[in-house]
């Protein structure tokens, strides 16, 4: 039979995992108002950022789609992994490029998608 200590380190070591594996997930993304704010500092490097999907645009395989996570918005684009519907939510990795603009609108900072969702 378990004493109440056992349980108790047990129940602790179980706590301790699961919120170390939720600091990992966390860290694993970037806040898109960081980007927005400074965007030379992430500027073709690769980053993931996740949230919901605010606006979807695309045809076949190619499009663009707009991530909110609360913290700001970003349009991705995506040439090869498809668009998401709109208001799912996503988690999206790829290289931050600036002056994008798309049916003759500019979109600034953009997130170009590297990796399939």
């Amino acid at each position: 039979m378990k004493t109440m200590q056992e349980k108790m380190r047990r129940t602790s070591l179980l706590f301790s995992t699961l919120l170390a594996a939720l600091f990992l997930v966390a860290c694993g993304t970037t806040k898109i108002a960081d980007v927005n704010h400074d965007p030379g500092r992430y500027a073709g490097k690769e980053i993931t950022i996740s949230g919901r999907v605010a606006t979807s645009v695309g045809i076949f395989k190619q499009g663009a789609f707009e991530v909110d996570d609360g913290t700001g918005k970003m349009w991705v684009l995506s040439d090869q992994f498809g668009v998401p519907a709109q208001d799912t939510s996503v988690k999206v990795t790829g290289t931050v490029e600036s002056g994008a603009t798309i049916v003759g609108e500019a979109l600034g900072t953009i997130l170009r998608e590297t990796r399939p969702r």
